[in-house]
């Protein structure tokens, strides 16, 4: 069969091989403590079940769904903008309803990019936001977010020391592995940096309520004036709500970037299931309490982790929001990588992390702990790691 020339971009991916020891360890009866994929494990609020299984009893509803999402839905997550963000959004022009926010970032890279595009994306970074751009044949440029760059610099020395004009920028905070936050600062800067160099600004804020302290709290970027002329945002009910399955999600900002993505999804898809949609609108308009107690879950496991973790020899920074912890190698295993640091924890303590490099070059000597099992598992697994410290 004729060779996929596209494949040719798209380099194997760092956690099968990770998985594919998992798989056998299981098989042969381990009991593996899973810290790998960032798959929340909270059960989703009842009322939006309940609201779920309500909707789905209506015949009617099991017709195709709008590709752009029902007008409650968007109504409602325009309302959560103004309630969160003080940000005003017209739910009709400026938002839309994605298949996840993964599925909106992806798809929005096929709105942006043409062949030789140059593109701005974060390093280490969900693999999204680099291979969505990748897919559709842009050029990249990294830009490090590890916590001791001055992000700002970073920044402006990659778009100035760009031998092409830079189309579009990718910024994630929280982030995804590495749990940095920015300030509206941050954005206030960015934005009219971004502006005098026309570089479109896509924002990804799927951990935008998943954090452990007030004064952390992750802005949005259309709070700064000015920013939707250039801005577009991504966010998820999927942590929020730990409603990772349901695949419901959000674009919203600039209008013609909307209008874009809206004419592009028209042609993929019809929208996910409408029992889903009307119950993710029940969602977005809970009380604040739902959100706070799955907050809290993470932010007890975040201690836990911490602590216990120390405890047994290696030191993890406590991050300040996200549902991961991105770390640096214990000192004993410095010598090896990221990926061989994975697969012994695997092999020797029956713990499963990803391996930082699976997230860019700049991920190498780290890995990322997601907080998708309990306390008691997670102590278990500062157990085993004793015991594989003191070896």
């Amino acid at each position: 069969m004729r060779e996929l020339e596209k494949l040719k971009r798209l380099p194997p991916y760092v956690f099968t091989e990770v998985n594919r020891i998992k798989d056998t360890a299981r098989a042969k009866g381990s009991d593996i403590i899973d810290f790998g994929m960032g798959n929340p494990d909270i059960p989703t609020p009842k009322h939006i079940v309940d609201k779920l299984v309500e909707t789905s009893q209506d015949t009617k509803m099991h017709r195709y769904s709008a590709s752009r999402g029902i007008t409650g839905l968007r109504k409602a997550n325009a309302k959560y903008y103004e309630r969160r963000f003080n940000v005003k959004l017209d739910y009709d022009k400026e938002v839309i309803a994605t298949i996840g926010s993964k599925e909106g970032l992806a798809n929005m890279a096929q709105v942006l990019a043409s062949p030789g595009d140059t593109i701005l994306v974060p390093n280490p970074a969900y693999p999204i936001h680099a291979f969505g751009f990748i897919i559709n044949d842009a050029n990249l440029i990294h830009y490090n977010i590890n916590s001791e760059i001055d992000l700002m610099s970073e920044i402006s020395t990659k778009v100035e020391n760009s031998k092409k004009d830079i189309k579009a920028m990718i910024l994630n905070f929280p982030s995804n592995p590495t749990a940095e936050i920015c300030s509206l600062d941050f954005y206030k800067e960015i934005v009219p940096y971004a502006k005098k160099h026309n570089i479109i600004l896509l924002s990804d804020l799927a951990y935008a309520e998943i954090y452990f302290d007030k004064n952390d709290r992750p802005p949005s970027i259309l709070e700064v004036d000015g920013a939707k002329e250039i801005s577009v945002e991504f966010t998820s009910l999927s942590k929020s709500f730990s409603m990772p399955g349901w695949r419901m999600g959000f674009a919203v900002g600039n209008e013609y970037l909307i209008s874009a993505l809206t004419r592009i999804k028209s042609y993929l898809d019809y929208g996910a299931f409408t029992p889903i949609q009307v119950a993710s609108a029940a969602a977005l308009n809970s009380d604040e309490s739902v959100i706070d107690e799955i907050r809290d879950v993470y932010r007890q496991r975040r201690d836990v982790l911490v602590e216990s973790f120390s405890r047994s020899g290696w030191d993890i920074p406590s991050p300040k929001a996200t549902m991961f912890a991105w770390s640096s190698l214990p000192e004993k295993f410095k010598h090896l990588s990221s990926l061989e640091f994975s697969k012994m924890l695997i092999e020797k303590a029956d713990i499963a992390v990803s391996p930082g490099d699976g997230f860019g070059e700049y991920g190498e000597g780290y890995v990322r702990l997601s907080m998708v099992e309990n306390e008691q598992r997670i102590r278990q697994a500062a157990r085993n790691l004793k015991r594989l410290m003191d070896e």
